[in-house]
């Protein structure tokens, strides 16, 4: 069966990401304390740091994932302009 997912508000994650950074305790402690997983816990001091800012690495995705976003849209403009083109040129033959 499987599990629905649970989403987490970003400041549950920075919380979550300065609690693991100021405790004494190990991560998978703070995890199973948060109820969450280590993994997870890791994956978001990747994109946290301890102060709760966004590190470079969480700044690099997102501008990763907006540049992706802007060329698959030119890519379907450009189509659009040249299946435009091709019909065009065809009316004037």
């Amino acid at each position: 069966m499987s599990e629905t997912r649970r989403k987490y508000d970003e400041e549950f994650k920075k919380n979550a990401v300065k609690l693991s950074y100021a405790s004494p305790q190990s991560i998978k402690s703070v995890a199973d304390n948060l109820g969450i997983s280590e993994n997870l816990l890791y994956r978001w001091r990747q994109k946290y740091t301890e102060e709760g800012g966004k590190t470079r690495y969480a700044t690099l995705e997102e501008e990763n994932k907006a540049l992706r976003l802007k060329n698959a849209e030119l890519e379907i403009e450009n189509d659009m302009l040249k299946k435009a083109s091709a019909y065009f040129a065809s009316l004037h033959k």
